[in-house]
This record gives C-alpha cells, sequence and structure tokens, in this order.
C-alpha cells in the first residue's frame, strides 16, 4: 500500500484533481459498521468547512432503533446536536465500481469544542492506540476475516445456501483450503481484487474455508487504526462484487446452519516504538513477561468484552464445541482449539492471536477490544493461566452463551471501561438492549415445530 501517514489536506485535495473526482462519499462507521454519511459533489467538499451529522447516527443498532429513556440519553443529548465531521486525508480511495470518478474519505466525529466524540467506534480505537503511544508501544495487528458466498435470498424466512458457481452447481459438501472450489468463483474474486488494488486495500491470500462457500481473506500486519479501516472498506467491496455476481456474501457469524461460523481472527504483537524491537520476545528468543502479560489480560477480560466481539444473538451460535470456533479461553502454542493461540513463530515475529472475535463484529471495537484486554494484561501484570498443551474443546465453557449474559458482564467490568470510555460503554449496551428485546419478540422455526403440539 501507498505511504499515507503523513498524508495532509493539501495532498487530499490534489489526489482529488489527479484522479479527477466529481463526487465524493463522506463515511462515517457506526456501532454496527455501517457506513453513514453523505454524497457531495466534488466542488461541494471543502476539508475546511467539514460536515455534520446528528450524534445519534453513530450511535444505533442494527435496526435503527434508539431507546426511548435511560442511560443512552446521560450520554447521547435529546436534544439531538450535531456532531463535526473531519475528513481523515490518509483513508482517501477511489470507488472503483462507481460510474463517474468517485472517492470515498472516512470522517473523524467531533463535538463543537472540537474533541472527539468519545462513543464513535473509530474515536475509541483511537483512544486506546493513544494510550499505547503514551507508553512507547505500537501495537501491530493482522485480521484474517471469514465470510461465506450465498445464492441471492430475498425472502428472510427461507435458509441461505452456497451460490451457483462457473461449473452450473452448488457446492453440497465441504471444500476446506480446496483451489478448485474457489475457482467455481473466479470471476467474482478477479473482481475482488482488481477493486483492492484499485483501492490500494492492504489484503494477503485468499483461501476457501471449511464450509460450503465459505472464503478467508487475510491482511498484512499493521498498525490497527488503518487496518480498521481496511477492514471496513473491504466488506463494502466484496458485497457489492458478489452483487454484481449475483449472489450476497455475509458476514454474518452463523449464517447456514450445521455450517462452521465465521470468525475475524486477530493476530496482534507489540513493538518498542523507540527500537522497533518486538516487546513480546526477550533478547534470547524466548518469550517475554509482556508476552505471557498480554495473554493473562486476554484471558481475564475477553468474556466481558464478549458483547464487543460477538456483538449479536446470532453470534454465540457459532461458539460452539468442536466446531472450529473457541469456547473458552485457555492459551496454547499452534493450538487452534484455544481461544487465545500463540502461532509458532521465530523471535521477531512472536505473536498473539484472539480467535474468539466474530466476523460480524464492527473491526474498529473489536479491535480496540482486543487491545485494551492486552494493554490491561501488561500494565496489571496479569500472569495467565498455564498452557494448554491438549484439546481445549475437552474443557468448560468459559465464554458467555447469549448476548444478555454477555451484556451483563460488559456493564460491570469497571477496568473496561476505563480504558474503552464509560460513554462509549454506555451507549454500546444500550443500543443492544435495544437489539436484544427485538430479537425476543420473534417466534423462531424451531419453537413452532417443538412447542406447538407437545408442551
Amino acid at each position: 500500500m501507498t505511504e499515507r501517514k503523513d498524508f495532509t489536506f493539501s495532498d487530499l485535495e490534489q489526489w482529488l484533481d489527479r484522479n479527477r473526482v466529481t463526487e465524493i462519499e463522506c463515511l462515517v462507521p457506526d456501532l454496527t459498521g455501517v457506513a453513514r454519511g453523505k454524497i457531495l459533489p466534488r466542488q461541494k467538499f471543502n476539508v475546511d468547512r467539514g460536515m455534520r451529522l446528528p450524534e445519534a447516527v453513530v450511535a444505533m443498532g442494527v435496526t435503527g432503533e434508539f431507546p426511548e429513556e435511560g442511560p443512552y440519553y446521560d450520554v447521547i443529548r435529546s436534544t439531538d446536536r450535531d456532531m463535526h465531521l473531519r475528513p481523515d486525508p490518509t483513508t482517501v480511495r477511489i470507488v472503483p465500481w462507481a460510474a463517474d470518478p468517485t472517492a470515498q474519505v472516512i470522517h473523524d466525529c467531533y463535538d463543537r469544542d472540537g474533541l472527539l466524540v468519545p462513543f464513535a467506534p473509530r474515536s475509541v480505537l483511537r483512544h486506546v492506540c493513544d494510550l499505547y503511544a503514551a507508553r512507547g508501544w505500537t501495537p501491530v495487528v493482522a485480521p484474517e476475516l471469514e465470510f461465506y458466498l450465498v445464492a441471492r435470498n430475498t425472502d428472510p424466512d427461507v435458509p441461505l445456501k452456497p451460490p451457483v458457481g462457473r461449473s452450473g452447481r452448488s457446492e453440497t459438501s465441504r471444500q476446506a483450503y480446496s483451489i478448485d472450489a474457489v475457482n467455481e468463483f473466479d470471476p467474482l474474486f478477479e473482481d475482488v481484487y482488481d477493486y483492492c488494488e484499485k483501492m490500494e486495500l492492504n489484503v494477503d491470500t485468499l483461501i476457501h474455508e471449511v464450509g460450503a462457500g465459505q472464503m478467508e481473506i487475510n491482511f498484512f500486519h499493521a498498525h490497527p487504526l488503518g487496518l480498521a479501516d481496511e477492514v471496513f472498506l473491504f466488506k463494502r467491496t466484496v458485497r457489492e462484487a458478489a452483487l454484481r455476481h449475483d449472489m450476497f456474501a455475509t458476514f454474518m457469524a452463523k449464517p447456514i446452519a450445521g455450517e462452521p461460523g465465521s470468525a475475524m481472527h486477530v493476530h496482534q504483537s507489540l513493538l518498542d516504538t523507540a527500537t522497533g524491537l518486538n516487546l513480546f520476545s526477550n533478547e534470547d528468543g524466548t518469550p517475554s513477561q509482556e508476552f505471557h502479560w498480554y495473554i493473562g489480560g486476554l484471558q481475564k477480560y475477553v468474556p466481558a468484552a464478549m458483547a464487543l466481539f460477538a456483538p449479536y444473538v446470532n453470534s454465540y451460535r457459532r461458539l460452539v464445541r468442536s466446531n472450529a470456533a473457541p469456547i473458552n479461553i485457555q492459551w496454547g502454542t499452534d493450538n487452534r482449539t484455544v481461544g487465545i493461540r500463540s502461532p509458532l513463530a521465530d523471535a521477531a515475529s512472536r505473536r498473539v492471536e484472539n480467535r474468539v472475535i466474530g466476523a460480524d463484529a464492527n473491526p474498529y471495537v473489536a479491535l480496540a477490544a482486543t487491545l485494551a484486554c492486552g494493554y490491561l494484561g501488561i500494565v496489571n501484570r496479569i500472569e495467565p493461566s498455564p498452557e494448554c498443551m491438549g484439546d481445549a474443546y475437552l474443557g468448560d465453557f468459559q465464554l458467555p452463551r447469549s448476548l444478555g449474559e454477555a451484556l451483563a458482564l460488559l456493564r460491570t467490568e469497571a477496568d473496561l471501561a476505563s480504558v474503552l470510555g464509560k460513554d462509549f460503554i454506555t451507549v454500546y449496551t444500550e443500543i443492544k438492549e435495544i437489539e436484544y428485546a427485538e430479537f425476543m419478540k420473534v417466534i423462531s422455526p424451531w419453537e413452532r415445530e417443538h412447542l406447538l403440539l407437545h408442551v
């Protein structure tokens, strides 16, 4: 990717002129990870004037509903006041599927006093990264994002099924790591890679995962904020490409019954900002105290952070025993049955992989939360449990089993709130309670099948 760390507003204007941009999508990621904002003609886009949106725009759930009362309004003003949005010039990219030359720019949210809006997802991740920077540390992450390709589905009551590939047939069996299965969708993925190249996204390898129609894209390691932006943009990209090939791409954690769920595994390491050395390794190449403390932080705080890693009722269908997803917070080296894995690596590349996070998680929120857990582990010198040397699926569940249970844990965890921000936790949990209540109004086919005439 082109180096954009020092990309200025002047550079942004020149970039827009050089690419003959006529229209600009001004984007703001909301709590769900949905792109909110406005589309402006090039001549109306003014980096000095910025743009305004109601502050509740980034504080709504996937249903678009808001609480009618309660703690939510201790943070969100009932007067529905404006946020002042400022474009981040480092995020500008072309929209490769647009008919006319169109750019997309991600914006940060500020209040009228010029302070970052604390409950905006991008603000939360910025804040956590600043905490690391203040201690002379640079966090590095690399997400692995799974998703399903499915046939077009316009009726939510009809189960999803794999799409038809080049052969004219749908997958009927699992094709883990199959090259031929990926090749079934070559025209789609040619568009995806073409779009990613034009957008300068940091994508690495594409593989076929375990499920029928399930794929995984890996990102090169980089700074968390830039990679969260790229995951956010990639989701838009692959959905658009799939639609153009008469199919859907979904990042639901568990879209198809009987198939494995989709995760966003996040590899994370920590550099000494001054020296560039990996703080997870000692000079002799052995694992450092910081490495173990980071794992200890994940083990202590991941259960309370699950509502951030698994944000929907559907998310918890993925976390089941012996189905390629963790059920506990044990850790181990080169062990995919645990929630916290340390891949085999040399000393310079030593890292920790959080395998708990779902593909449905907001990338800004998920990265902020996992970094917050590790940060608290190092700062508080939390020792991990002994390494799991066997099959972690044989152990007990250590994670919440439902969104309601996860929200209760998150609300009472003061340490996480101190790092992620109390206002953010308040807004997030209040919105998720609305979603959970909405779901509980729905009567499922399972209930009608097994309860209607038997209870």
